[in-house]
């Protein structure tokens, strides 16, 4: 190795990775990938924490996006360092690219997966974005070809390796790798929709680091699942990624690891709490600091982060205009953390397959506090009490798109879709946390008694259960 590697390369120590290595520096005619890890799209995700809410809790989780993508772009280059060859042998040789494009291509495709989030990461997606018809992968999308795509197309080189003479990046194959699957009409090449599951799939680059990096940061362990193992049995064939059978205990402790954290981290019962404080907020906070689309001020949702969000908000209980003044007074709640809501209750409803959550009322929080209030005693009937219900996917997936996962039979050498393994069709397809919530703990037997009248009743016109 020449000794003018190490005057290109970087490393940033991480504690879940060790040594995150980067190009530093480049030709006078290229890029380094530190011109875009210090761009100012990038470097806003400091200040936007990866757990939304969870760190009012769990005082240790205070990391955040950039620390993420960073761990998410180290893991786009390890598995393409070991499933390029299979990538290449999936597809006709001629039709991928060189390993230095498909590399590059990953990594700047973690690093830059979660560039359109703002403040409170998905809450700010059901908030706020969806009134203007956006999520955060559609802004990323807009952000990464027409605010990022001058930068990416002058990067060709990695850590391990380059692009060849005659290659390019193309931003917009970075913006298709972001973006869930379904109902596109683009037309791209094989391997580029395979490249994709690992962005989009039920094990990606994205959810297998924050798994771990979410677990070690809220002192839930270091080790979630055996990452190494998982990789190793992981490689392409012409239907998808594909996991050898071999592969599939150590698929379901990650899938386990990702339901655990969901049910005590990210639905923890005081961070629910909190966001149902949130949502009675946001939207006319966001109203005042931001009243149009992201997509027609871009310079300005780049400067929307936690940090502005929460430095202005706390200035507004002293002011004199009186909306600013109360909602400033209804933050000081939660930047003092003064919970204003306590669980009175909670209960589990499975979805198994062949049930339509569509048609169960846990889908809908007004219709289940309606018909909880008609379960309560006359006396309680106008009870201030909120419902909250979280929803977790166990797989996430999409049954109008493509399956992305694909499992392969040591006996039979047979691939098929992963849904359609007996282990993973025993597990349910969803699971419902149904919370109500009070101001204080006076009626929670009355509230559970309500509820657990409405999980029995049979023949809802609107409920499975």
């Amino acid at each position: 190795m020449s000794a003018s590697v190490y005057d290109r390369e970087s490393l940033i120590s991480d504690p879940l990775h060790g040594y995150i290595p980067y190009l530093a520096t480049a030709a006078a005619d290229e890029t380094a990938e530190q011109t875009l890890i210090d761009h100012p799209w990038l470097q806003r995700l400091r200040r936007i924490h990866q757990l939304q809410s969870v760190w009012w809790v769990y005082p240790s989780a205070e990391h955040t996006r950039f620390q993420h993508v960073l761990g998410a772009m180290h893991l786009a280059s390890r598995a393409i360092a070991h499933l390029y060859p299979s990538l290449v042998d999936a597809c006709k040789p001629e039709q991928v690219p060189s390993r230095g494009y498909v590399e590059s291509l990953a990594r700047l495709a973690a690093l830059l997966h979660d560039v359109g989030h703002g403040p409170y990461g998905h809450f700010f997606d059901d908030h706020f974005l969806r009134l203007h018809r956006l999520t955060h992968e559609s802004l990323g999308q807009h952000i990464i070809v027409h605010e990022l795509g001058a930068v990416i197309r002058g990067i060709r080189a990695n850590p391990h390796g380059r692009l060849e003479a005659h290659e390019t990046l193309q931003p917009e194959q970075i913006a298709f790798l972001i973006k869930r699957p379904g109902g596109e009409t683009l037309q791209v090449p094989a391997w580029l929709r395979l490249v994709r599951s690992l962005f989009c799939g039920v094990y990606t680059v994205d959810n297998m680091d924050f798994v771990l990096r979410d677990s070690l940061m809220s002192g839930h362990g270091p080790r979630a699942f055996d990452l190494d193992r998982l990789l190793h049995y992981t490689f392409f064939t012409p239907q998808g990624l594909t996991l050898h059978v071999k592969g599939l205990p150590t698929l379901m402790s990650f899938l386990d690891a990702r339901t655990n954290l969901f049910q005590r981290l990210y639905f923890h019962r005081t961070v629910r709490a909190i966001d149902l404080m949130l949502r009675d907020i946001i939207q006319p906070t966001m109203a005042l600091l931001f009243p149009i689309s992201p997509m027609e001020d871009l310079d300005r949702y780049r400067w929307l982060t936690e940090w502005s969000l929460l430095g202005e908000v706390e200035r507004w209980a002293a002011d004199a205009d009186p909306q600013r003044r109360a909602l400033g007074d209804a933050w000081q709640a939660i930047l003092r953390r003064r919970v204003q809501w306590k669980m009175a209750c909670e209960r589990t409803i499975p979805f198994l397959r062949g049930q339509s959550e569509e048609a169960s009322i846990f889908t809908d929080e007004d219709v289940v506090e309606r018909k909880v209030r008609s379960h309560l005693p006359g006396a309680l009937r106008d009870l201030e009490f909120r419902v909250d219900v979280a929803r977790h996917y166990h797989l996430a997936l999409n049954p109008t798109a493509p399956p992305q996962n694909f499992i392969c039979d040591a006996a039979t050498d047979r691939v098929r879709p992963l849904g359609e393994h007996d282990e993973i069709r025993r597990l349910p397809v969803s699971f419902s946390l149904c919370r109500l919530y009070a101001r204080d703990h006076r009626h929670d037997a009355d509230l559970a008694t309500a509820l657990d009248r409405l999980l029995n009743v049979k023949g809802d016109d609107k409920t499975n259960m």
